[in-house]
């Protein structure tokens, strides 16, 4: 099923993110993850394309079996970095033999060696070149409520964003954010803007200490004060920090969907366990029953 169409018939969705393997002995670990998240029944379950195309075959293996094995929605990704034309068709016709009918057009962070000579330098070009290949494909969009890191002015990079929408973006996801108020604040701007699709809520449970400064790096995010307490509190302690992490994620994701916001998208960083925790504090909100396939 196209995600446009799950986004615009539901007022409330919840999906997850998982990415593949970096090596084929991975492999085996990371399905049985994203079996136990997929018994969740989320609305969709997105799936991450490493950079290069490095594990492209995994993302495929990954969203082809959600999507057949356990009637799973599947958004796959697709990168713009290091991608030529002709690799792109390629993934194209095997997301399209799999059955894939929604992805995710990204331009993929540069390679720590430093740019090269790319056929796509933004993900608006990969945009537009998926839609003219097959023009019923849905595709999905990123977008930075701060603005992207590598863009003065928030008012450039929404610039580009809309650039994304009219090369045929159907819907976007948000890069993670941990206050609420800059979200409301960059849907403000956006639809000021003229960019009226939908918009995907992500959010990324903090569950360690080392996934802050991570975090931030990449996307650029703020952390609140409340955040910071947390973290200072039960940082040293795993279980606390993973609990606290889940609890502040969930009362994040109440507070949107209050606001109007209802469609969200959690970063699960290949943990059933705090997709279920998300998902549980949802269970009643989200419209669907406490019990899973898993028991």
């Amino acid at each position: 099923m196209r995600i446009i169409d799950i986004l615009n018939e539901k007022d409330v969705t919840l999906s997850f993110e998982v990415f593949p393997p970096k090596t084929e002995a991975g492999i085996l670990t990371v399905e049985q993850a994203t079996e136990e998240i997929a018994a969740l029944r989320p609305d969709f379950m997105s799936v991450t394309y490493g950079a290069g195309g490095g594990t492209s075959k995994h993302t495929t293996r990954i969203a082809a079996d959600l999507q057949q094995k356990y009637g799973t929605n599947v958004l796959a990704h697709l990168t713009c970095v290091s991608s030529t034309k002709e690799t792109v068709r390629k993934m194209i016709d095997t997301y399209r033999e799999n059955g894939i009918e929604n992805i995710m057009a990204l331009r993929g962070d540069i390679p720590a060696e430093g740019r090269t000579v790319f056929d796509y330098n933004h993900a608006s070009e990969l945009i537009c070149d998926i839609k003219s290949i097959d023009e019923n494909v849905c595709i999905g969009g990123a977008c930075y409520p701060e603005g992207h890191v590598e863009c003065e002015r928030q008012s450039e990079d929404i610039l580009h964003l809309k650039e994304k929408v009219e090369a045929g973006c159907d819907f976007l996801t948000t890069q993670m954010f941990f206050d609420n108020s800059t979200m409301y604040s960059f849907l403000y701007r956006i639809r000021e803007a003229g960019i009226e699709v939908p918009v995907v809520a992500g959010i990324m449970p903090i569950t360690n200490p080392g996934q802050v400064k991570r975090s931030v790096a990449l996307s650029g995010a703020t952390i609140p004060q409340r955040f910071k307490t947390m973290v200072d509190r039960f940082g040293d302690d795993p279980l606390s920090m993973k609990q606290a992490g889940v609890v502040y994620a969930a009362e994040q994701i109440i507070d949107l969907i209050a606001n109007g916001v209802g469609h969200i998208h959690v970063y699960t960083m290949n943990k059933p366990e705090i997709a279920a925790g998300i998902r549980n504090s949802l269970s009643a909100i989200w419209g669907v029953s406490g019990d899973t396939i898993l028991g």
